[in-house]
């Protein structure tokens, strides 16, 4: 870690004097030599660095958004060219082309991130070690060593010997302590914040592999990072810990304000759009005035979300423009029952045990349906009246097969 640390010195000096400047604020309020002082500073240097990388936070959300789209093309790719690695890599690259995604770009802030991380590394250790480093002279390196947070040095940590801890100052009891509750919260934050990402902001219709692979670093990032806290000083876990609960904040953030279409978050972000279009008859506020602009673009491509939402506007008689903004109009439920008629499914194909009982159902009402016709011819030959000076007997020879009907002709004498 030394190593990796001392390769990013040329940015030690910038990180030294960004934390001297926020010491020197909090020091005047909270003391010099006081953990509140240094470990706010630390802080502070975080959110100055986070706030720095939120264009490459945006890039990241693009990119990520468009790999979840682009995984089914990507997997037909790599199905039909399965067995031309070659091709199948520059049918890739074209498909990344086209569409303006980067795959890298969901590493960026991670990425930009490492200097300053490795640099702070480099300062504490310095520091650990009772050397100058940077601005950070002799009498603000004296100030550090003192400074404890919760009882634990700034530059104690989980895996120092009992002579080094005493060195600085504090028991190795609560350098431990302190270190395993940080890392327990760095491990937990880097959970919540993947597992918020895969079960609220992620298109549940669409199962890629891109998923799978998602889901495995919710479970493996924590363990890295647990596995890495006990080798890290108490200000980089204030560091680590603070980027954490920064990326969990502003994730939030962005799935509440802008959720990816499909999701169990854009869901929720619909519905209380539509509660608030309810209760003011209007779209308030220009973010969610551009939602509402492309569900209307999308037109019949529009998701289920979606299209539940614009069925929800109707039922209040209203519909959305262009623009994003919704007028009152007595037409749009019906148009929107309309068109979902028009949608209409066909029945679904029955079992065959479902067939066979209708069948006999069928049967059986065929079979009541003659008896019943049956009878009604019996009854209406019943019901005719007899001709009159006819005998039974005629009538029962008429009815007799093989038999002519009328008058017989008499038997010739020879052949009675």
């Amino acid at each position: 870690m030394d190593t990796i640390a001392s390769l990013f010195s040329f940015i030690t000096w910038p990180v030294s004097w960004v934390i001297v400047q926020f010491h020197k604020l909090y020091g005047a309020i909270f003391g010099d030599d006081t953990g509140w002082a240094w470990g706010l500073s630390i802080v502070s240097l975080v959110v100055l660095i986070r706030i720095c990388l939120i264009p490459l936070f945006v890039k990241q959300i693009k990119s990520t958004r468009n790999m979840q789209v682009l995984q089914p093309k990507m997997k037909a790719i790599q199905e039909r060219y399965k067995n031309d690695k070659q091709r199948q890599s520059e049918e890739m690259m074209k498909l990344y082309k086209e569409t303006g995604t980067n795959p890298l770009s969901s590493c960026l802030p991670i990425l930009a991130q490492s200097p300053f991380f490795f640099a702070l590394y480099h300062v504490l250790s310095a520091i650990a070690s009772g050397k100058t480093i940077g601005v950070i002279d002799q009498p603000l390196l004296d100030s550090a060593r003192k400074a404890h947070i919760f009882g634990a040095p700034l530059a104690a940590k989980f895996m120092d010997s009992a002579s080094d801890v005493s060195a600085l100052g504090a028991s190795l009891l609560d350098v431990r302590v302190v270190t395993a509750v940080m890392i327990v919260m760095m491990s937990a934050s880097q959970f919540f914040t993947q597992r918020q990402l895969m079960t609220k902001n992620v298109d549940l219709t669409v199962k890629t592999p891109y998923m799978q692979q998602q889901k495995m670093l919710m479970y493996i990032f924590p363990v890295i990072f647990a596995v890495m806290g006990i080798n890290f000083p108490v200000g980089v876990l204030v560091y680590w810990l603070t980027t954490n609960v920064w990326t969990m904040g502003q994730q939030m953030y962005v799935i509440n304000q802008n959720p990816t279409p499909g999701s169990k978050a854009q869901d929720q972000y619909l519905g209380r759009l539509l509660k608030s279009v309810s209760a003011h008859g209007e779209v308030r506020g220009r973010t969610k005035r551009n939602t509402v602009k492309r569900i209307v673009s999308k037109g019949p491509d529009r998701n289920d979300i979606e299209r539940k939402f614009i069925t929800g506007l109707a039922k209040l008689g209203l519909a959305a423009q262009e623009d994003g903004t919704v007028i009152k109009s007595d037409t749009a439920l019906a148009e929107t029952e309309g068109g979902a008629a028009g949608r209409r499914q066909q029945p679904k194909r029955q079992t065959k045990a479902q067939r066979q009982t209708g069948g006999a159902k069928d049967a059986g009402s065929t079979e009541s349906g003659s008896k019943t016709s049956l009878q009604k011819q019996d009854g209406s030959q019943d019901d005719k009246p007899k001709p009159e000076g006819k005998s039974a007997s005629g009538s029962s020879r008429q009815a007799k097969s093989g038999q002519r009907k009328g008058p017989q002709r008499p038997k010739h004498p020879s052949k009675k």
